[in-house]
């Protein structure tokens, strides 16, 4: 299943704030030299890289005088702010070594929610590479919400991966991959070598996993990222930080930490902002028969097959969509706004005044 990049790909590359830091949550100069490291051998075997890094809010706790990650947000925000410079500096000094530069890029999830600030970034981050430059990127955790609370970074990179069209997805972590079980419930728990994004082996860990002690995210949003990859056809590997040579054996197809194959046609550039850019306004649950249609027909939703409604929407903001089990099948711009489409419930399409989702704006995620 494993296979090496192709030559000239860009690679991105994700590390998370608790592979960035000692015990004691001060920055780890053995961890920043391990990463600038291998990034520098992705250079020198011509691929581009990209590094997605967090560590912002830990850089900034010992500026703080604060010896545990805050619980409050506005503790969290002057963290981040104080710390991600702090951060960019190191990583500077260590790239430098290299004879590497690098270049900051902040990113939130507005900026990716409109099409063409999501063009812009694509162009921002093509020119850093063109011009040799690594770029970092890391959410503006001083004004991202939701990064703060639900560590995306992990979702972050695969975004990252699709604009930069990358030939590779590694997510730096604390384990040496990904576990059929929760190594703190089993004693001997299986590491997964090789699976398809689509394996159910995944859903048990996409549901669970918890975050590091200074960091935010977990194996649910490691999985999150691995899937998101997939759909845009690239491969993820999920790796222990801690081994030297982690990214050289990925970007070689070797048996290192866990392989997510991707899907073997990515969706396009429209459908993957619909489906991982925007923020999803409304959640609409469907019965048995529009589950069929969606997945096995390529039709649209009709308001016949729609049972429920939840959220305020209007016409061409984006809606999940659920199985009466509360499965995610799709996400679609919404072609009826909330009210009219809770009106209409049921009802034939010309009573209804158009699909619930037309299958030009939906996309099937299982």
């Amino acid at each position: 299943m494993r296979y090496p990049v192709e030559p000239g790909r860009p690679i991105v590359v994700k590390i998370g704030s608790s592979s960035l830091t000692t015990s004691g949550g001060v920055i780890d100069a053995e961890a920043i030299d391990r990463v600038t490291s291998q990034i520098s051998w992705l250079r020198d075997a011509g691929h581009p890289a990209v590094l997605v890094s967090s560590g912002a809010v830990a850089a900034g706790l010992p500026a703080l005088g604060i010896i545990d990650r805050p619980g409050d947000l506005p503790g969290l925000q002057a963290a981040a702010a104080v710390g991600q410079s702090k951060l960019i500096e190191r990583y500077s000094q260590a790239f430098a070594k290299h004879g590497l530069v690098v270049g900051q890029v902040l990113l939130t999830r507005d900026v990716l929610a409109g099409r063409e600030p999501h063009l812009h970034a694509r162009a921002a981050l093509d020119r850093l590479l063109s011009l040799g430059i690594v770029p970092i990127v890391n959410e503006n955790d001083t004004v991202a919400v939701d990064e703060l609370r639900f560590g995306d970074n992990d979702r972050l990179a695969a975004i990252v991966s699709h604009l930069v069209n990358a030939g590779l997805l590694i997510i730096l972590t604390d384990t040496p991959g990904l576990y059929a079980h929760d190594p703190r419930l089993v004693a001997e728990p299986e590491l997964l070598s090789a699976v398809r994004h689509t394996d159910e082996v995944l859903d048990g860990l996409d549901a669970g996993g918890s975050a590091g002690t200074f960091g935010s995210g977990g194996v649910a949003t490691k999985v999150a990222a691995a899937r998101m990859a997939a759909f845009s056809g690239i491969p993820t590997v999920v790796v222990g930080a801690i081994e030297t040579n982690a990214v050289r054996h990925a970007v070689a197809g070797e048996d290192v930490g866990t392989w997510v194959g991707p899907r073997s046609t990515g969706l396009g550039a429209r459908r993957l902002w619909i489906a991982f850019s925007l923020p999803s306004l409304g959640v609409l649950t469907v019965d048995e028969g529009a589950v069929a249609a969606l997945v096995d027909g390529g039709r649209s939703l009709l308001a016949a097959g729609v049972v429920g409604v939840k959220g305020e929407f209007s016409r061409g903001d984006a809606v999940e969509i659920h199985d009466d089990a509360g499965r995610l099948i799709g996400k679609g711009l919404a072609g009826l706004a909330g009210s009219t489409l809770r009106d209409v419930l049921g009802r034939h399409t010309s009573v209804a005044g158009g699909a619930a989702v037309h299958r030009d704006d939906l996309i099937v995620l299982i």
